[in-house]
């Protein structure tokens, strides 16, 4: 019997413009109603994950930044896994080295050198994906970012590093030059405390070794008093292969790669589709 269901959010509980469906929404409630802990487990910082959540009216616990810090149905912090300064400098460098733009994910928020990019960057991957999409909404949606203050920018990152108040979570990098994009990531492979992972093909993911999904998510159930066994977790990218490799029941987007799905026990519909809601549905 599944006792909790975990759900990464890009490409798999959010459909293309960034919204939560009706019907994966009432999936939520139905299951949260039979006493099922549901759990989102993404990339997004909290406050990126809980904007969306909010305008579907929906509360949960939210495993964010791939794991770096987990956070309560209320907010509360529950645990962080923070890079050093140190090796968010080297990192920060290794980018700069390969000119590919990125941003910093800390406990005090998200941080870029340069928040028209931080737009327009979201922009050109949703519409790459999704040629047929209305580009103005696209716009006005991705602009949430910065308007509604996810998004922060700064002159300079040293200024962040240099600030004891700020613990770095994650590195975000994005580039539509897959050669320059694998010569970082080969680079930043070698730092063994880092961990390197992505969320689509056109970025990198850096966090700290233990900030990972899989292990935030393991010991989130366990402090619940649920079994890995009992739990089940949806995703479509690299970043979700840690909580496949954990749970009893691991299931994939129909929108991902023939890689991931290989990795799964099943294969539910398309994020446009509410697979997330069909494979609630079907464990209830």
């Amino acid at each position: 019997m599944i006792k909790c269901i975990a759900s990464d959010m890009d490409g798999t509980l959010l459909n293309s413009i960034q919204q939560i469906t009706r019907e994966n929404k009432a999936a939520i409630l139905k299951a949260q109603a039979q006493g099922i802990e549901f759990v989102v487990a993404t990339g997004r910082s909290y406050q990126e994950a809980t904007f969306v959540l909010a305008e579907s009216d929906l509360k949960c616990p939210i495993i964010c930044v791939n794991g770096a810090e987990v956070r309560s149905k209320d907010g509360e912090i529950i645990s962080a896994n923070s890079i050093s300064k140190e090796l968010a400098r080297e990192a920060a460098a290794t980018l700069t080295e390969h000119d590919i733009y990125f941003e910093v994910y800390t406990n005090q928020g998200t941080f870029s050198l340069d928040s028209e990019k931080a737009v327009s960057i979201l922009v050109d991957i949703v519409m790459s994906a999704n040629p047929d999409l209305d580009q103005e909404e696209i716009v006005y949606k991705a602009g949430a970012r910065v308007r509604n203050g996810l998004v922060h920018e700064v002159g300079d990152y040293e200024m962040i590093f240099a600030d004891e108040n700020h613990q770095i979570y994650k590195l975000l990098a994005f580039s539509f030059d897959a050669d320059r994009l694998e010569e970082a990531n080969n680079a930043l492979a070698a730092i063994e405390e880092l961990e390197i992972s992505s969320s689509g093909h056109e970025n990198i993911e850096i966090t700290h070794k233990n900030a990972q999904k899989g292990i935030a998510l393991e010991s989130f159930v366990k402090t619940n008093g649920i079994d890995l066994s009992e739990t089940m977790a949806m995703g479509d990218n690299l970043n979700d292969v840690s909580m496949f490799e954990r749970v009893g029941r691991a299931v994939a987007m129909g929108n991902a790669s023939y890689y991931i799905k290989s990795l799964c026990d099943h294969v539910t519909d398309t994020n446009e589709e509410s697979g997330v809601a069909k494979a609630i549905l079907e464990v209830l």
